[in-house]
């Protein structure tokens, strides 16, 4: 917006309170019907009071007509000189796109059959001094004069959802995705809890934690990277279902499908597996997709998605010999290093585990289309984790992925206190920023005796990624980090 622009609003804010004593920003309003209210009311001759947002405004002569909007949708406004008093309608010649205004008067329509609010009276309850991005929508739908600046979008998210229906209705899909997660879980008996933010040792995933110092305690705490190990306490307590739906914290990278922060849900069963958790993610997904209107079959970035269960299921080992050609498994880490670098594979890790996990990203993970559960995974990977009987050294675990997108994690849930001491000593002696501590709050409920349990962790910007049909975590976010500007 041009300072002349803003020049001439200000100047028209000025006027409204020096020439005409009107408060623009006045504490209260009557009590309205919503766009929707009335246009399911139809054409009654009573007098309303509806309030919105200006979105449009044509001005011909003694009469102009305004589109008002409100949360619900929209409707057309009446205003003329013949119906007006002397000072209302002067007011509406100060009037901007992006005001928000209350009108009282009777409904009809207009004889090309659009329904319209004669306008009797008019108040400002709050003046726009910023010009919105005009936006234009013809006849046949088509969108033209759009703002293509996304990070101005992202960084201005009421500008977005003003002028963007498509970015609303987004919005409103994601909290519904939300509520029925949790009215899956609320009516399976799984109790919602809060645990800690801010920790004193965090764990529950391989990650780099954001610090802080908590000044009563004159002690680093971290904002946490998963919610698990307090959730696997509750388990201990005799809470045998228990959830967590909250933000997690990574100081990692941002890129199309990562947000150091995120939305989370972390949930545990005692006596359950990581096979009961395959068929919960189902059903939870299954669900979530009925309420955000799309059903079982979608179109994701030019793709046919089919999630009705069962989900296809591959092994972590045998996928990965097979996609590669070549049994990596046997491979030293030098090797898996050059074939890292050859495929253009961006990693500074030298252990042959990481480099494995990796590997197989670029030749099983990224290229899987339909839902689908990778399932046994190697015990390096996967620390917190119980072995797959029969099976030395791989764990049960799944992870669910849809067109390359991890949308879950999960695992058979170790329970053995020795075992999971030695496993989290090692892991905190390898880590630089734990320092060699290990939680041992956590291992003191482990000791006391937690039961078999599965446990699930299921990203919900992604989630909503593919339920809405975006490509970028940011759009699934109403307020992503971004760099600050400079002015």
């Amino acid at each position: 917006m041009s300072d002349e622009q803003r020049s001439l609003r200000r100047g028209k804010l000025e006027k409204l309170q020096t020439e005409f004593s009107i408060d623009p920003f006045p504490p209260r309003s009557h009590k309205s019907l919503s766009m929707k209210e009335v246009r399911d009311g139809g054409e009654t001759g009573e007098n309303v009071f509806v309030t919105g947002r200006i979105t449009g405004k044509r001005e011909h002569g003694k009469t102009v007509f305004v589109d008002l909007r409100d949360s619900t949708g929209s409707i057309q406004l009446y205003l003329s000189s013949n119906v007006l008093d002397k000072k209302t309608w002067s007011v509406v010649g100060l009037l901007d796109l992006g005001d928000i205004i209350q009108v009282n008067g009777s409904i009809f329509t207009t004889r090309l059959g659009e329904l319209t609010v004669k306008c009797a009276d008019m108040i400002i309850l709050s003046k726009s001094l910023r010009q919105l991005p005009v936006v234009k929508v013809d006849s046949e739908g088509v969108v033209h004069d759009e703002v293509t600046d996304r990070d101005y979008l992202y960084r201005h998210r009421c500008v977005d959802l003003i002028i963007n229906p498509d970015s609303l209705d987004r919005f409103r899909k994601r909290s519904r995705i939300v509520s029925s997660l949790r009215s899956y879980l609320d009516s399976n008996d799984f109790l919602e809890v809060e645990t800690p933010v801010l920790q004193p040792i965090y764990g529950g995933a391989a990650a780099e934690p954001f610090k802080t110092h908590y000044s009563s305690m004159n002690e680093i705490f971290f904002l946490r990277i998963a919610k698990e190990l307090y959730l696997k306490r509750l388990l201990v307590s005799g809470i045998d279902r228990v959830y967590e739906m909250g933000k997690d914290f990574r100081n990692e990278g941002i890129d199309r499908t990562h947000s150091p922060e995120f939305t989370q849900l972390e949930m545990y069963e005692a006596y359950a597996d990581y096979n009961v958790m395959m068929t919960r993610f189902e059903e939870m997904v299954i669900t979530a997709a009925g309420v955000s209107g799309i059903g079982s079959d979608l179109e994701y970035q030019g793709t046919m998605i089919h999630l009705s269960p069962p989900f296809r299921r591959v092994g972590f080992l045998e996928s990965l010999s097979e996609a590669s050609g070549e049994d990596l498994f046997s491979w030293e880490p030098e090797d898996l290093e050059t074939l890292s670098r050859k495929n253009g594979i961006a990693t500074h890790a030298k252990d042959r585990i990481t480099l494995l996990d990796k590997l197989f990203d670029f030749y099983v993970a990224d290229r899987i289309e339909q839902p689908t559960f990778v399932v046994d995974y190697p015990e390096a990977l996967s620390p917190l984790a119980k072995g797959k009987p029969g099976s030395p050294g791989v764990t049960e675990r799944f992870e669910a992925f849809v067109l390359g997108l991890e949308l879950a994690n999960a695992f058979s849930e170790q329970n053995n206190p020795i075992l999971q001491r030695q496993i989290l000593e090692d892991q905190a002696e390898a880590s630089v920023h734990r320092g060699g501590a290990v939680d041992e709050e956590f291992l003191y409920a482990l000791e006391t005796g937690m039961p078999p349990a599965g446990g699930m962790g299921i990203g919900i910007d992604r989630l909503v990624m593919l339920l809405t049909g975006t490509s970028k975590i940011r759009d699934t976010i109403l307020f992503p980090n971004l760099r600050r500007q400079n002015k």
